[in-house]
């Protein structure tokens, strides 16, 4: 009996272990001739086994809204990913056929399991996404793959995907592949995905912020054009609810799993899973914004957002829906284990002897932000004593502290925190060492406080040290001063006493286990290329506006510590590692803008590594970002010159020197990078298109290829330098001069 006679969906839903087996294909021999194959529209054509009484093949578009993708390819395997909607399977579990061929028509179908065709399984259990891994493909080999939904009223076959293995181990083959991040669909269009769309590639790197878990955030996304949304609203997180600035973040396992479908409803994104593989991890927005482990920072410490559950479906969804192997070759996600042992996304790839990739996940893992969200600004992080014992001096930012129990028996802490719920502040800060200048400024905010402010002759005989208003951190409940816009200097100090003390567990990115593979296997790669691909960036990110007119704001600024700037210490001890290998360059997305430098060890950066960061697909560019940052924010937003600083923010971090590592820097504009090496060079050529015209559906546009520019960079294997295209010549980034040589 033909394969094809098995119901459309299996009433009795299968079990664990046959979802198991039948996600593991084994391919044999290819058959010439063996079937009538549908072409590449899917929409016609016989059954290919030549017995002639199953119908021809239907159109099945509407039964596979989301069509098809391929990802993780290896010299003998690759991913094969489907999603099946049909009303009629209610919450039965259904069964798919799927053929592999080498050619688009299927006329050379290739044996799975013996067969011309085999079975696989879309459980309703996990959202009726079909995955199979198919093993025992020919290496640096080219196939296209359907799969089939059986009905009562015939046979309707999915679009034709194509994908490619890749070469062997020890094949000379060249690559060329692109990388890409940020894919925000609220308001905005993919046109740089149909630009990529239109280029011959090996395979395709994401890396990360696949999906936005919100449905149009005004503080950071488009509330007008195209939107996501939710029909589980009771199960998502509501902001702003009743106001015209109402919108949600994604809770539920319903919630993700809609993004997702939203997200791949964009023929764009759709055509380049169909024709590429593609290499994912995530970042943050795949769970929550700024995700730490299975926390969130909606609130700004104003209540714990601390939610595994929320996590694991999060988890779950980006499990069903990308095209993803695993490092176990039978992993099942399974929704009952607990985070964070509920899915491990690490691994690595080999293409041939020239290029080794490895693939981190820098969420799961990761400590909390350094400066908590909700630190009150006042609070003493480091006393006199520490300073002196750690510096043999004090700093010139010290400044004096009192012990808020003790001092004028205490009165200030009465007022204090009588006064809290006023000053938008926990009571229970007030507490133990307290910066004296901060608690002037409480009291001077009160009427009739009742206590007039530290005297200025009583400052003076103070002890002194560094509070959290040192760092940066201004405001009780706030990501500025915590994540962003951190006082480098002080900062820097506090961070590496703290990494100290903790034995790194402050600082650390990737948890024991995973830090220890990751450099194990870059250090065992034999490949001429070792390459990262690294969810946030490597290289520093510093500001200095110590000529700017206005306190506290005249210092040098971390802009970003979310990203390794926040961990600068577990930065250094990698760098430090990778740096005594040869060609190891990282491929960074994350925040939407392109960068390019050589990020090194904090006291000599001459050791360091190459690293590449590309631009978001669509989401709103860093300049555009730090410039709504500024509006929302009611200390920046009052501080004249803050906006036109963000707005030109590229003239601060390549104009003074600061920034000696950062040899490329466009953080105005959209894209995606292209890379092709060999065993002499890589060649990183950054495609950019203004951000303007990403809230215009260009796909189509017969001139599309126009509205980018591109950008070349060179690195030549032995040699840690960084080579810029500058008017036909390649030009070597010089950190000494801060130019290019």
């Amino acid at each position: 009996m033909s394969q094809y006679s098995t119901p459309r969906s299996v009433k009795k839903n299968l079990s664990r272990r046959a979802f198991l087996r039948a996600t593991l294909v084994t391919a044999g021999a290819t058959s010439l001739g063996a079937g009538i194959g549908a072409g590449p529209a899917g929409c016609s054509g016989g059954d290919g086994d030549g017995d002639g009484d199953e119908g021809p093949l239907q159109n099945g578009d509407t039964y596979f809204p989301q069509s098809v993708a391929s990802g993780d390819p290896r010299a003998e395997s690759v991913i094969l990913w489907t999603r099946v909607e049909d009303p009629e399977l209610a919450e039965d579990d259904a069964e798919l056929a799927l053929e592999l061929a080498t050619d688009a028509e299927f006329t050379s179908l290739v044996e799975l399991e013996g067969e011309l065709r085999t079975l696989v399984p879309a459980m309703a259990l996990f959202d009726r996404c079909a995955k199979a891994k198919v093993r025992g493909l020919t290496p640096a080999t080219t196939y296209y793959y359907r799969f089939i939904h059986t009905r009562a009223a015939g046979r309707y076959v999915s679009p034709v995907g194509r994908t490619k293995t890749a070469p062997a181990a020890d094949s000379d083959a060249k690559l060329r592949f692109a990388f890409a991040s940020c894919q925000d669909f609220n308001g905005r269009y993919y046109n740089s995905y149909a630009h990529m769309a239109t280029m011959e590639l090996d395979f395709i790197i994401h890396l990360g912020d696949y999906i936005y878990e919100t449905t149009g955030d005004p503080s950071f996304q488009q509330t007008s054009g195209r939107v996501s949304t939710f029909s589980d609203k009771a199960g998502a997180i509501g902001f702003n609810l009743g106001t015209p600035k109402q919108y949600y973040a994604a809770s539920s396992l319903s919630n993700y799993r809609e993004l997702y479908r939203t997200y791949r409803s964009d023929p764009s994104l759709r055509k380049i899973h169909e024709t590429v593989p593609m290499i994912c991890i995530w970042d943050d927005h795949e769970f929550t914004d700024d995700a730490h482990g299975a926390n969130a920072t909606y609130f700004d410490g104003r209540k714990d957002e601390t939610d595994p559950d929320r996590r694991r479906r999060a988890n779950q969804a980006w499990f069903e829906y990308m095209p993803v192997d695993f490092q176990t070759e039978d992993f099942e996600y399974d929704p009952e284990q607990p985070f964070p042992g509920d899915i491990e996304i690490y691994r690595d790839f080999t293409f041939g002897k020239h290029m080794r990739l490895v693939m981190t996940d820098l969420r799961s893992h990761r400590s909390d932000h350094l400066i908590p969200e909700q630190a009150f600004p006042g609070t003493v992080v480091l006393t006199q004593a520490e300073l002196m014992a750690e510096l043999g001096e004090l700093p010139a930012a010290a400044s004096g502290y009192i012990n808020v129990e003790t001092y004028a028996a205490g009165v200030y802490k009465a007022v204090l925190a009588g006064a809290a719920s006023q000053l938008d502040l926990d009571p229970a800060d007030i507490t133990g060492n307290l910066d004296a200048i901060h608690v002037n400024k409480l009291i001077a905010s009160l009427d009739n406080p009742g206590v007039a402010e530290i005297s200025e002759v009583d400052l003076m005989t103070l002890e002194r040290g560094l509070s959290y208003r040192h760092l940066g951190k201004l405001g009780n409940y706030a990501s500025i001063g915590s994540r962003y816009l951190v006082i480098k200097d002080t900062f820097d100090l506090w961070a590496t006493i703290n990494y100290k003390k903790s034995g790194g567990t402050t600082q650390d990115a990737m948890g024991a286990e995973q830090q220890k593979w990751f450099l194990d296997t870059m250090k065992g790669a034999g490949e001429t290329w070792k390459v990262w691909g690294n969810e946030y960036c490597l290289v520093p990110l510093v500001i200095d506006l110590t000529n700017f007119p206005i306190a506290p704001f005249n210092q040098k600024f971390y802009m970003n510590a979310d990203q390794w700037d926040g961990m600068r210490d577990r930065r250094d001890q990698i760098l430090g590692e990778l740096s005594q290998l040869t060609n190891v360059v990282a491929l960074t997305g994350d925040i939407h803008a392109f960068y390019a430098g050589v990020p090194g060890m904090n006291a000599d950066p001459s050791k360091h590594i190459v690293e590449f960061v590309t631009s978001g697909i669509s989401s709103g560019t860093f300049t555009t970002q730090l410039v709504l940052q500024v509006a929302a924010d009611p200390t920046l937003s009052a501080t004249p010159g803050a906006s036109d600083l963000a707005g030109n923010i590229d003239q601060l971090f390549r104009g003074t020197g600061t920034n000696r590592h950062l040899a490329h820097a466009d953080s105005a504009r959209n894209g995606f990078a292209t890379v092709e090496l060999d065993g002499a060079e890589m060649v990183t050529t950054y495609h950019a298109i203004e951000e303007a015209n990403a809230f215009m559906d260009l796909t189509a546009s017969a001139d599309l290829a126009s509205k980018f520019t591109t950008v070349r960079f060179k690195v030549e294997a032995g040699k840690p330098d960084l080579l810029k295209e500058i008017n036909g010549a390649w030009k070597r980034w010089d950190p000494a001069s801060n130019d290019y040589v």
